[in-house]
């Protein structure tokens, strides 16, 4: 046995240092892992689909405390994501939480839950099916008692320039834009109810796949119903609004313009106190 080796056990049962003292006197808000990546399945009110997910797992540690137990943290993702275990929802993510603070004996602590999520859609015209993959994430962030479930969705859409419509004596500029809202809820909203809402709001709502009929359907929806990116985002907050589950809120959407070499963006956050 080394010296390390030595050190490191006392009669025969190896010692635990995180688990020891600390004299700095300094509490970290924030210690775990993080870029975890885990097959999962994930349920929805649409039913379960497979997918791959991303996590962060952290934990608060007190100023006396030396380290936490990393493995535990790993350990946890191995039992709740297991193949005979439920699939993943916003209410799994939850008790994934709590019992992350009980298994690392921490009075706070954060989980991050990214995976991409697939949607099937019916082309407008043609009615033909494909897939449309969406970016949704999950935060469990603050106490046992007092922490907050924040979702949040990227929705690429369609939009079409009002200004290039009007002086324009034929067509306009149009761009794919990236919405991403999140929100805090007082009852569960479906992701799949949320990119809903987003895309209702767009000049057009995209698709994996179209025939010719679903083309021209959607060109002419989108020059139909031009928005300005300001137009987008504060069309969406209204519609946030009216949905009496959503609390908080935040929308972003960036316009990779189609005429110019950078981005057009806004945003829109739900100021405090009011929905």
């Amino acid at each position: 046995m080394n010296v390390r080796d030595s050190a490191a056990t006392l009669g025969g049962t190896l010692l635990d240092v995180q688990g020891s003292a600390d004299r700095r006197q300094l509490p970290i808000e924030r210690v775990g892992v993080r870029g975890l990546r885990y097959p999962l399945r994930w349920r929805s009110s649409s039913g379960e689909q497979p997918s791959v997910g991303r996590f962060g797992l952290y934990v608060a540690l007190p100023a006396e405390r030396k380290g936490t137990h990393m493995s535990r943290f790993l350990a946890l993702l191995e039992r709740r994501l297991a193949a005979d275990e439920p699939a993943l929802d916003q209410a799994g993510v939850r008790a994934m939480f709590d019992e992350m603070l009980v298994l690392l004996e921490a009075d706070a602590g954060r989980i991050e839950a990214s995976l991409p999520l697939f949607v099937r859609k019916s082309a407008p015209v043609s009615r033909v099916q494909s897939l449309m993959d969406y970016e949704l994430s999950i935060v469990v962030d603050g106490g046992a008692r007092d922490a907050v479930t924040t979702m949040n969705v990227v929705v690429p859409v369609t939009s079409l320039c009002p200004c290039s419509k009007s002086i324009s004596e034929y067509g306009a500029h149009n761009q794919r834009s990236h919405v991403t809202v999140s929100i805090e809820a007082s009852r569960p909203v479906d992701p799949e109810e949320l990119i809903a809402l987003v895309e209702a709001q767009a000049s057009s709502e995209l698709y994996g796949l179209l025939k010719r009929v679903d083309e021209k359907h959607v060109t002419e929806r989108a020059y139909e119903n031009p928005k300005f990116v300001e137009d987008l985002v504060r069309d969406i907050a209204v519609a946030l609004r009216a949905d009496a589950r959503i609390g908080r809120f935040t929308v972003e959407a960036e316009n990779f313009e189609s005429i110019h070499n950078h981005s057009a963006v806004a945003r829109v956050e739900s100021r405090k106190g009011e929905r």
